[in-house]
């Protein structure tokens, strides 16, 4: 028979995914504003990089320490998603361990359970410390990481230990109260079984305990799931298709301006024949820019890229531009890019996105232009990048800031001319010598005759 509390339970589940999916909803139009652009290819070398990059977490053990802490908040997500799938069916049937039948398998599966749970606990700890203690620099330095992300930081870990400590109060209260009755356990508890005397033995506190850190732990998941868009912690979502769309080219090959491209191929060739152009609803045609100036001028994958970063600060951490005291952060292009999209399109619905303003801290570098160029991203930051990778290949989740950063400064060169003078007279020697240099092409191999000397014999 049904009870109250699972027509209650059953309301609360409903809201809290419901809600969940309607900010997935607002998230997809929101990357859905940028370019198209055809990812399909080499389907199994896609599969094996996601496996490799995003479920098996190859790059984060680069830097060692916080890989293992890593890894046991990552399996324990994993793994105790399999306890909250039996809360979600004992909350709507009614029953208590549904899954318990399994006898051996259930036995393990709560006994690694516990194992993780604590393991999680740690190392949110030790996080938390590395963030606010010794300041780890790539955690705490740069003006991206002022005001909202820190807190999101502490938060998210704050949050990951409450759950954890009412899996255990469930867990332990369970145990009592089996103890009390005479009966065995479902399942195995290493860790409550060690904390077994810690709420006494009254069986109606026993049951209130229970049952307070049963809901606490599924309310709280619920919580923290619509938590996640507005969250640098939506990366465990994104991460998975974010690599699987990755850059498979080599890093150092670039991409070419389709536009540019078909003139090229049609002055060298009258025969070619370039695509039909774009046309709107009502058929004119549509004028796309050189390079990208805001968020819809960018491609979906790039603006992906911004809702999958965990701000780690690995990009800037090995940036050799920042490391020599410029402007350029790799971690702040990703994340104004999602700051400049959520103000342009939706943002999540329930928490601030990661605007600096939201906790009154002013941002610095930006004009009264309301653009991702100059809005949020300034050219000097965009000038610093020596297009070298590194940034591209530190980041665990596959990202690639270059893009974004190549494509903004496509647009200040071929439609602002604004490059720097260097450049200018660079690409004024191009066109006038077809060379950098500004010689005459006539007098390229004026080196050789210099070198030169005759026989006199």
């Amino acid at each position: 028979m049904i009870k109250l509390e699972n027509i209650i339970f059953l309301i609360v589940a409903a809201a809290g995914i419901g809600l969940f999916i309607w900010q997935i909803r607002k998230i997809r139009k929101n990357v859905l504003m940028g370019r198209d652009l055809d990812i399909t290819d080499n389907p199994s070398e896609r599969v094996k990089k996601t496996l490799l990059v995003a479920f098996g977490q190859q790059k984060m053990f680069k830097r060692m320490l916080p890989a293992v802490l890593h890894l046991f908040v990552y399996v324990g997500f994993l793994v105790i998603n399999v306890e909250v799938i039996e809360i979600l069916i004992d909350g709507i049937s009614g029953s208590h361990r549904v899954l318990g039948f399994l006898g051996p398998v259930y036995n393990a599966l709560m006994f690694i359970n516990e194992i993780l749970a604590a393991l999680v606990i740690v190392a949110c700890a030790i996080f938390l410390w590395r963030r606010n203690i010794i300041k780890v620099p790539r955690l705490s330095r740069g003006v991206e990481m002022r005001a909202w992300p820190k807190v999101d930081a502490n938060t998210i870990l704050i949050i990951e230990i409450v759950l954890m400590f009412a899996l255990f109060a469930f867990n332990i209260a369970g145990l009592k109260l089996a103890e009390l009755e005479g009966v065995a356990a479902v399942g195995r508890y290493p860790v409550s079984s060690l904390f077994v005397n810690l709420f006494g033995n009254n069986p109606e506190t026993l049951h209130t305990i229970e049952r307070a850190g049963w809901w606490f732990h599924i309310i709280g998941i619920l919580a923290f799931m619509n938590y996640l868009p507005s969250s640098k912690h939506f990366h465990i979502i994104m991460a998975f298709p974010n690599v699987y769309y990755s850059k498979l080219l080599p890093k150092g090959k670039f991409t070419t301006n389709p536009a540019i491209t078909h003139e090229i191929k049609a002055m060298l060739d009258p025969s070619y024949q370039p695509p039909t152009p774009k046309t709107d609803a009502e058929g004119n045609p549509v004028i796309e820019r050189f390079g990208a100036k805001d968020v819809e001028d960018l491609t979906w994958k790039q603006l992906m890229d911004s809702y999958t970063c965990t701000e780690c600060g690995r990009c800037t951490a090995v940036c050799p531009a920042n490391v020599t005291g410029k402007l350029l952060s790799p971690r702040k292009i990703v994340m104004d890019t999602r700051d400049r999209l959520e103000e342009k399109g939706e943002r999540p619905a329930i928490f601030a996105p990661n605007h600096y303003k939201e906790l009154g801290v002013e941002r610095v570098h930006v004009t009264e232009e309301n653009t991702l160029l100059r809005g949020y991203i300034t050219p000097e930051e965009l000038w610093a990048c020596t297009t070298c990778n590194a940034c591209v290949e530190a980041c665990p989740v596959g990202i690639d800031q270059l893009s974004t950063i190549m494509d903004l400064r496509r647009f200040l060169v071929l439609e602002e001319s604004a490059a720097p003078a260097s450049l200018n007279t660079m690409f004024t020697n191009i066109e006038n010598n077809g060379a950098p240099w500004a010689f005459s092409p006539a007098d390229r191999f004026n080196w050789s005759e210099e070198l030169y000397v005759p026989n006199k014999n």
